[in-house]
């Protein structure tokens, strides 16, 4: 029997490359629902959306890797069931393939927004290469963008609409962008950054409906009405754990999986955004959306589905990039008692390190990539504040303590 992986995203790519550099030379098969190899998704919101990065770039690996590794790479394939006491699992053509051992990495899909005029052309959610594609039809032709959600999605393709020269507005339901993310301060940096450069952000609104005949015209905020023949809705992102559930697995915001990334199904293991994992060193359960997790996952999932005993155990780490900024996050703002700035706000260089009973639980790093690099060893270890502050010490230093 095979080892099946439902899902073809970045997640299942890592995983894929993994099983054949750990020896396994067994059937592998990938059953993705998408018509793309294993691809990036990061990207798409980011360069691809801007065209400055090919399709081809955007895959994890070359379509060629997965014939040349004898790796049965099923695209437009949808899983509509998994019969765990039969081990298999069905597809949408109505195949029935059997598993040894099987990995979902089915990923997550965006919230849907249900109001008034929803269904009209013109209003876009951003999640796959068909998506973005889409997109930049449309920008072709766009002249005013509304996107509702002030999150990271929708800031950075805020950032690409305002440099290809639209008429740009982000709406924001909560009192400040970013809000479920990071500190006030940090929030305060980028709406002042995005309203430099030209983006109209209004806080504390909601959407109530749209307006038009076929394609969107109008986005209607109460009695506000917003001109827009193009909207993004980022309102964030909800797991694909029907599959899962239905099947008999433990649920709960995600599908569980203990350390190993186990599911209660001794041969099923659940990898990326739509499992829900204990992390050791953060003494909690969490599910993240992350690319470094979802990678590292893949890997010590594979190890242990070959029979080792790998545990997964990693600080998260993020990054966003908008305009010629990057941002390099380790850990969460919020696990911070006190913060520490190092650099110049004002000169879009600098780094937010938040601390807990005087240890590092976090940085948020601006065109900083050595305090992000520093940030990921000093974890949870304790620092001389006065030097971390000041840019003249090295932060090397700081590691010898």
């Amino acid at each position: 029997m095979a080892i099946v992986i439902i899902g073809a995203g970045q997640g299942a790519g890592q995983a894929a490359a993994s099983f054949r550099q750990e020896g396994y030379e067994g059937e592998l098969i990938i059953l993705g629902d998408e018509a793309f190899p294993p691809y990036q998704r990061p990207p798409l919101s980011k360069q691809y959306l801007s065209g400055t990065m090919p399709l081809e770039r955007v895959y994890v690996r070359a379509e060629k890797f997965y014939g040349d590794k004898n790796i049965d790479l099923r695209l437009n394939t949808r899983v509509e069931k998994i019969d765990t006491e039969n081990k298999s699992v069905t597809t949408s053509s109505g195949d029935n393939i059997a598993y040894e051992k099987l990995m979902i990495a089915t990923g997550s899909r965006p919230r849907i927004l249900n109001i008034s005029g929803s269904e009209l052309k013109g209003i876009h959610y951003l999640r796959t290469i068909a998506d973005v594609d889409d997109i930049q039809l449309s920008m072709k032709t766009a002249k005013n963008v509304v996107i509702v959600g002030g999150g990271y999605i929708g800031l950075e393709v805020a950032s690409v609409a305002v440099t290809a020269g639209l008429n740009v507005t982000v709406l924001e339901m909560e009192e400040r962008i970013l809000q479920r993310v990071t500190t006030p301060e940090m929030s305060a940096y980028y709406h002042k950054l995005h309203t430099e450069r030209g983006l109209k952000i209004l806080t504390s609104t909601t959407v109530s409906g749209f307006e038009g005949d076929e394609n969107v015209t109008t986005v209607l905020c109460g009695d506000t009405k917003i001109e827009a023949d193009l909207v993004l809705v980022g309102i964030g992102i909800i797991p694909n754990i029907e599959l899962a559930t239905e099947a008999g697995l433990d649920c709960d915001n995600g599908i569980t999986v203990d350390d190993h990334c186990q599911t209660s199904n001794s041969d099923i293991y659940a990898i990326g955004d739509c499992a829900n994992h204990p992390n050791s060193l953060l003494g909690r359960r969490l599910r993240l959306e992350s690319v470094p997790n979802a990678m590292e996952q893949a890997r010590v999932a594979t190890t242990n589905m070959l029979g080792g005993d790998r545990i997964y155990a990693s600080i998260p780490w993020f990054w966003s990039d908008q305009y010629e900024l990057k941002l390099q996050m380790v850990g969460f703002s919020s696990d911070g008692e006190t913060q520490v700035i190092r650099g110049d706000m004002a000169a879009n260089q600098f780094a937010i390190f938040y601390l807990k009973d005087g240890k590092v639980v976090a940085v948020d790093a601006v065109n900083s990539p050595r305090e992000f690099m520093i940030c990921k060893q000093l974890y949870g270890k304790p620092v001389d504040i006065k030097a971390l502050a000041d840019p003249d010490t090295d932060l090397k230093t700081l590691l010898v303590r």
